[in-house]
């Protein structure tokens, strides 16, 4: 097992793999911006080097910063958490060569499942459901409107290299084509570096469905069940919850057996999650893999008992999975996850500022993961995920009635946050029957006036 880790990452993911290296007596490194110098990811650490000013480009995406840390103190691992540098081929090479061990996937994995195109095409080739779409990346507007006519509307556009909804645009019909391909590539191309798409069919009311796995590096795959995601605002997650309702046992078995041999075929090792969505009719389609620990991972590891990150850290150290986790884990009840984010909940408009008082809710089945406390600042420079609150029931009922209990006794004071919206959504009729689809949102400001 590794000596010391370093955690190329902040906040609550931060602190998360902070605990667990601690549970399993691995020393550890923060990596801090000058506006995170107070953090908790940094009083928690063993050690912590500051790699820059606030700016996450001059701080924590700055590659030769963190790898200079990790030299400096001596590391064996880097840890990189999600977002950031998380899928980031490059950086893996780097660690690589340098003679670091990098926490997650090999580069040429990332890389390959990365390029959505491409990744799509790999899962077509291991027999794995996929939506209708381009072979590859689609060259003009021409050709986007040739595809478009073949498959039929309505299509959507994707950045090649995107995520979080950048460079995505639904299109309705061929005269709104033509200036949605150019927008959606200007933005891909400003966020990402890169204004390439490609094109699928568009389904319109979905579910989004995405598996956990794990892998480790002697060829060994396992799949830990499925989340529900559908819960989002601009294709942004809100609530995630697991196992969901819509998916069959047959059917977690079936993909789960389908994603194991993919995964095998294309010598993918560590945490992954394959994201799929499904239509009116059941049937699921992949869309992309995230080759990282996930967000939402929290709602896992509660129905399942297993800790992903300490399965990340043993898998990496070159454990087989089989003596991390013995068999495939039976699902025991029901978890749900909402984000609890540092905006206006009704504007979503940034609210960073000092806490002026914070109380966490507790109890049978209830966690908090965070990085946050009574006068800590929220910095306006990074992501607004302050804290995940997680509630676990025996079944989906109890554990929404322990969410709606957390939530009224979550404060936070001296910032505006997202946890008038989550009460809300937890006293909808809809959102609580459990039949709604990635659409719920726009219908829940509808009802809401």
């Amino acid at each position: 097992m590794f000596g010391k880790v370093l955690i190329a990452n902040r906040g609550e993911i931060a602190l998360r793999v902070i605990s667990a290296c601690k549970e399993m007596g691995i020393r550890t490194v923060a990596v801090y911006s000058e506006a995170d110098r107070n953090s908790l990811h940094v009083r928690f650490a063993d050690e912590a080097i500051c790699i820059g000013p606030p700016r996450s480009a001059e701080s924590y995406l700055n590659v030769p910063a963190v790898i200079s840390a990790a030299e400096i103190a001596d590391v064996d691992a880097i840890h990189p958490g999600y977002g950031l540098l998380s899928e980031n081929a490059n950086f893996a090479e780097v660690c690589r060569a340098s003679n670091i061990k990098f926490i997650g996937p090999p580069p040429e994995v990332t890389r390959m499942m990365g390029e959505k195109s491409t990744a799509r095409q790999t899962m077509k080739r291991a027999k794995v459901p996929i939506l209708p779409g381009s072979d590859g990346v689609i060259e003009s507007e021409g050709a986007a409107l040739e595809w478009a006519r073949s498959v039929g509307y309505p299509v959507i556009l994707k950045a090649v290299a995107g995520g979080g909804g950048r460079g995505m645009r639904i299109v309705r019909s061929p005269e709104e084509l033509p200036a949605m391909f150019s927008q959606a590539s200007t933005e891909a191309a400003n966020a990402f570096g890169n204004g390439a798409m490609y094109m699928e069919k568009f389904i319109e009311r979905p579910r989004h469905i995405e598996f956990q796995v794990l892998a480790d590096e002697h060829g060994n795959v396992m799949s830990l069940g499925e989340r529900e995601c559908s819960i989002q605002r601009r294709h942004q997650k809100l609530i995630e919850e697991a196992p969901s309702l819509q998916v069959t046992p047959k059917q977690r078995e079936e993909l789960g057996k389908v994603i194991q041999k993919s995964l095998k075929e294309i010598g993918y090792w560590n945490a992954g999650t394959i994201e799929f969505l499904m239509d009116e009719d059941g049937k699921i389609y992949f869309i992309e893999m995230n080759t990282r620990i996930q967000v939402e991972h929290c709602v896992t590891e509660m129905v399942t008992g297993v800790d992903l990150v300490k399965a990340q850290l043993r898998i990496a150290a070159g454990e087989k999975l089989g003596d991390i986790v013995p068999r495939v884990p039976e699902i025991r009840g029901h978890a749900i996850e909402c984000r609890i984010n540092a905006e206006h909940p009704e504007k979503f408009t940034p609210s960073a500022g000092k806490i002026t008082a914070f109380n966490l809710p507790g109890g049978n089945g209830v966690r908090v993961d965070t990085a946050q406390y009574a006068e800590g600042v929220v910095p306006p420079y990074y992501d607004s995920l302050i804290a995940k609150l997680i509630c676990h029931g025996k079944d989906r009922e109890e554990a929404m009635n322990k969410m709606q209990r957390a939530l009224s006794q979550f404060v936070v004071q001296g910032i505006h946050t997202t946890i008038p919206l989550h009460q809300k959504i937890f006293a909808d009729q809809e959102f609580r029957s459990g039949k709604f689809d990635t659409k719920f949102m726009e219908r829940f400001f509808e009802r809401q006036g």
